[in-house]
């Protein structure tokens, strides 16, 4: 009789845990629950944008010794299209004439940093629609404001490598004579030189001039007045990047449905008036 009883009992054990196990296995919303979803999913492709962090407020860092993540206009927009498209996003920063060759060299997927679409660029790269529109100023001491290139004869101009500035001021110095066109690789060494009368003037795009002049309050910076036609910013690709179309998409999206201009306001507007 205790035999049969032990039987019966080791018989409902291994029932009770056979039903267990099965239910646990069969449970599709246990299993589910405890993956990612798909915004989430750690096997998201990550794309690289190459960047020029010194150009506010495009992008920059916010702590004056270059800590932290690049945040700013650019920035916001690259995180909005990646996301939208289901990208995670590295931001790789480096000096405004590698920004380039590091996307002919495929070091880069896509790049921003408040580029204009050249003639010249695309032989190289492809680039999306415009997002922003702007001018180009003459930044310099306080108490010597410049308003053309006229004004600026006889003097030593500070130009980005690379830039379309530093096109445009190369051109107009031909035309105009007597102009010393002295290139640097960041904005940031522009503004030293002219703080430090090394340089007298430097060219630099308008919404640029604003973020540095607030954190300069001793320079100055006026529109030119025969400023070149070309400007505005666009997205830079690899030529023939299937990105580009992707991209362009999301970005004409933002300009419909109004999150583009949120970010001009936050980043060229709210940013001033902090």
């Amino acid at each position: 009789m205790m035999k049969r009883r032990k039987l019966i009992l080791a018989l409902t054990l291994t029932a009770s845990i056979a039903a267990i196990a099965a239910s646990g296995c069969s449970n599709p919303e246990s299993s589910t629950s405890e993956t990612s979803t798909p915004t989430e999913d750690s096997d998201a492709k990550t794309l690289v944008m190459a960047t020029s962090a010194d150009y506010p407020p495009y992008e920059f860092y916010e702590t004056a010794k270059g800590e932290g993540k690049p945040i700013g206009f650019d920035i916001d927009i690259a995180t909005y299209i990646t996301k939208e498209l289901g990208y995670e996003l590295e931001v790789k920063d480096m000096d405004f004439n590698g920004i380039i060759p590091a996307l002919q060299s495929e070091r880069a997927d896509f790049a921003m940093s408040g580029m204009t679409p050249t003639e010249e660029r695309k032989q190289s790269v492809d680039f999306s629609s415009i997002y922003y529109d702007a001018k180009n100023t003459i930044v310099t001491i306080e108490g010597s404001a410049y308003k053309s290139y006229k004004e600026l004869a006889g003097k030593k101009v500070g130009v980005q490598l690379g830039t379309t500035q530093a096109e445009e001021a190369k051109t107009k110095a031909e035309e105009v004579g007597g102009i010393t066109i002295e290139p640097r690789n960041k904005i940031s060494d522009l503004i030293q030189e002219v703080k430090a009368g090394r340089i007298d003037a430097a060219i630099i795009e308008d919404t640029v001039a604003k973020g540095y002049i607030k954190t300069n309050p001793d320079l100055v910076f006026t529109e030119i007045e025969e400023s070149g036609e070309l400007s505005g910013s666009a997205i830079a690709f690899p030529k023939d990047s299937e990105l580009v179309d992707k991209f362009e998409a999301v970005l004409q999206e933002m300009k419909e449905n109004g999150e583009l201009e949120k970010l001009v306001q936050k980043w060229f507007e709210d940013y001033y008036e902090k």
